[in-house]
């Protein structure tokens, strides 16, 4: 997902991923209504718990967070499971990921540069030959699809998510075909005249990792960091099964024409290596504890290619991650995802002084507007 302008000033205002206000909802009852679950000690439980104290509201239907660092850490729940019970939100609950997968990715073909099974500088097609067209007539580099400075232009979707998507929610949709119709376009700028944001670039370095490995992209993240990292609860579909195994808070999505629907099941297999994980924030924070610290990418290459912005004009972002300055001078590097009913965040500084792991059941995950749940979250955990 994009970052946000209006979330960067809200963080300043950073890690927000954007939810709109939509359409207005009855204020839950108090029925419908129960009670947050927070801790009263770490760094500012009191903000923390009040910023997500009154859900569900017009804006999201739960929310977890978890945040960490020389602080101490703070944990909190709050919301329901679904909208037609009492029952709290599940602490532990799994969710879509969104966007957050490309970390995952992008760590992934780190690990294959650092075994010397892939130059970053090399053009793509010398790992996917004939993947593009002679309308590229500049070479796509591995390191150009890392950063989003690819110039690919978007492939084909399956609809807007309030609209078409949601009737086209149980369709598949290969992304070797969101590929092939991507190419087939021509180039939209040339590679590194600038950055732009988009999954395209990712779906095809998923292609990438398995013509490398000859292996499924599903099989090398759970073999490469999934099963290290001890990320237990974390998965991707399988294919197009559109459900969530497993416990987990159901989502829900405002539609163009007002309707508040169920979209918990949702056939993700267009996303794939961009946008399909599934997992909790428990494994999202122990991923970047971990990221950080240099076990799942070795730590020059981290810091040369996920902690380095990109060498394009106007870049923010890095190989998976975005940089955001604070006022107090710290740097925060994070990643936002969203998809129908999630909306998730992750971010640390570099010496994990600081660490914020979200997941937000979002009434309207793919709006370009900030989530004023977001927002307080993020308020709140920077103090």
């Amino acid at each position: 997902m994009p970052p946000r302008t209006r979330s960067a000033v809200v963080l300043a205002s950073v890690l927000a991923l954007g939810v709109a206000a939509g359409p207005t909802v009855a204020a839950a009852s108090p029925l419908h209504r129960p009670p947050a679950r927070c801790d009263t000690t770490g760094p500012n439980p009191t903000a923390l718990c009040d910023a997500i104290s009154e859900l569900p509201d017009d804006h999201a239907t739960a929310a977890l967070v978890r945040v960490g660092g020389t602080a101490g850490t703070w944990r909190g729940s709050a919301g329901g499971r679904d909208l037609t019970t009492n029952r709290p939100a599940l602490e532990n609950g799994r969710f879509r990921t969104g966007s957050t997968t490309k970390v995952v990715t992008a760590a992934m073909v780190l690990q294959l540069a650092a075994e010397g099974r892939v130059d970053l500088d090399e053009d793509v097609e010398t790992y996917l030959p004939g993947l593009l067209p002679d309308a590229f007539e500049e070479p796509v580099t591995v390191r150009n699809l890392l950063t989003f400075t690819s110039g690919l232009k978007p492939g084909r979707d399956l609809g807007p998510v309030d609209g078409e998507g949601y009737d086209n929610r149980y369709v598949t949709l290969a992304p070797e075909e969101v590929v092939a119709s991507s190419v087939a376009k021509g180039p939209a700028f040339g590679p590194g005249d600038k950055q732009k944001y988009q999954n395209i670039d990712y779906t095809v370095l998923g292609m990438l990792i398995e013509r490398l490995t000859d292996d499924s992209y599903e099989h090398q993240a759970y073999v490469r960091v999934l099963k290290p990292v001890g990320m237990e609860d974390t998965s991707f579909p399988g294919g197009p099964d559109p459900r969530i195994h497993g416990p987990h808070n159901r989502g829900y999505q405002f539609l163009a024409d007002g309707r508040l629907v169920d979209a918990t099941e949702w056939n993700m297999s267009d996303r794939w290596a961009a946008g399909d994980m599934i997992s909790t924030t428990a494994d999202l924070e122990r991923f970047l504890v971990a990221l950080f610290s240099g076990e799942v990418v070795p730590k020059p290459l981290l810091k040369k290619e996920m902690l380095t912005v990109a060498d394009a004009p106007g870049a923010t972002m890095s190989a998976g991650l975005t940089l955001q300055k604070l006022p107090n001078g710290r740097e925060l590097w994070f990643k936002t995802g969203a998809r129908p009913g999630y909306s998730t965040g992750i971010g640390a500084t570099e010496n994990l002084s600081f660490t914020l792991v979200y997941s937000v059941n979002a009434t309207n995950a793919k709006s370009e507007e900030g989530n004023p749940v977001v927002d307080r979250i993020i308020q709140a955990a920077l103090g």
